[in-house]
């Protein structure tokens, strides 16, 4: 279940917007919000190894996206699907793009973009049963495209072996 959200810009690590409501339901809500701000200090001093990471902390992963200077974080149970994950964080880069991207840049205090968390709370809504349809749906594409993947690759793997038994016989 999805149980933090926060945006902050990358290039010096300003929060942007959070769900106003997230962590009630977390022991130590505080120390975690911490531990984000923390890890966007140290991305914005130029410690952003991948622009998709998941960083487990305590009983729970931090998933986040850096994507044009902004990054997009969430706090998840450590059984919460990552696939589901980074789809909630794409929806939020989309729409947060959409509505603030020509603002990210100038703004000049922390939680600018407060606004944003009715929508933040909405996605949010969306995504916390993983038993949901709409959210089955999502898990089932993937694992079809990944089915997909592995059975063009054993395809090209048989592929090659005929090829070699060819060369072979003659």
């Amino acid at each position: 279940m999805v149980k933090l959200t926060m945006i902050a810009r990358v290039t010096d690590g300003l929060p942007l917007a959070e769900g106003l409501d997230d962590g009630r339901d977390v022991k130590d809500a505080e120390m975690y919000k911490q531990q984000v701000k923390a890890l966007f200090k140290n991305l914005a001093s130029g410690h952003n190894d991948a622009s998709r990471m998941s960083v487990e902390t305590g009983p729970y992963v931090f998933h986040y996206i850096i994507e044009g200077r902004v990054c997009y974080l969430t706090m998840c149970d450590r059984s919460y699907p990552k696939k589901l994950a980074f789809q909630y964080l794409e929806d939020l880069k989309n729409e947060f793009e959409r509505v603030n991207g020509a603002q990210i840049e100038t703004a000049a205090r922390p939680y600018a973009f407060i606004k944003f968390d009715t929508f933040i709370q909405k996605t949010k809504k969306l995504y916390q049963d993983t038993r949901t349809q709409r959210n089955v749906a999502k898990l089932n594409d993937e694992l079809y495209e990944v089915h997909q993947i592995m059975t063009r690759n054993v395809q090209e793997v048989l592929g090659v072996g005929e090829k070699l038994d060819r060369k072979m016989s003659d």
